[in-house]
């Protein structure tokens, strides 16, 4: 890890996925970017199955992509910062982060980790992310979200019938 009061970066490459962690990543991006007044670029990056061609214009069609982009810049705009947003497609998801990271001489690469299990309750990190430690030009930030709460069980109340929590 950096320095703790070194935190300042110039461009950041925050990757939106439209899950739960893109307003933590950019709250957190923001909040560090706005004293120095870094720059924070949005990547929102529609994969590219290999049975369509690479140029099939598939983001552009995509009313999502957009709703993703527009969420975040929103989000950024509340919190007094600038968030350029930019849509990609690629094959591979963290192949073209690391891309738009080196191309625009970022410092910083920020993705988001939703807490998810797989069969059998183990922690499932995916496939992007390492991807993204091992060959990022930068510094990368992992944002995982919090562990969700247990579902409270539902109790059976003699003679009621009913079940509370």
């Amino acid at each position: 890890m950096s320095e703790p009061n070194a935190s300042a970066f110039r461009r950041a490459i925050l990757a939106l996925a439209g899950g739960s962690c893109d307003d933590r990543i950019v709250r957190l991006a923001a909040d560090l970017a706005r004293p120095t007044h870094g720059e924070l670029v949005g990547v929102h990056v529609v994969e590219v199955g290999w049975s369509m061609p690479l140029d099939a214009d598939v983001a552009a069609r995509s009313e999502e992509a957009q709703q993703i982009l527009d969420h975040a810049e929103l989000a950024a705009e509340t919190l007094k910062a600038r968030l350029e947003p930019v849509l990609l497609q690629a094959r591979e998801v963290g192949a073209a982060l690391v891309d738009e990271a080196t191309e625009r001489g970022a410092d910083l690469l920020v993705v988001g980790l939703p807490y998810r299990t797989r069969y059998g309750g183990d922690f499932a990190i995916g496939h992007t992310i390492p991807y993204v430690l091992k060959h990022a030009p930068c510094e990368v930030w992992v944002v995982r979200e919090p562990i969700p709460a247990e579902p409270v069980p539902m109790v059976a109340t003699a003679g009621v019938g009913k079940e509370q929590r």
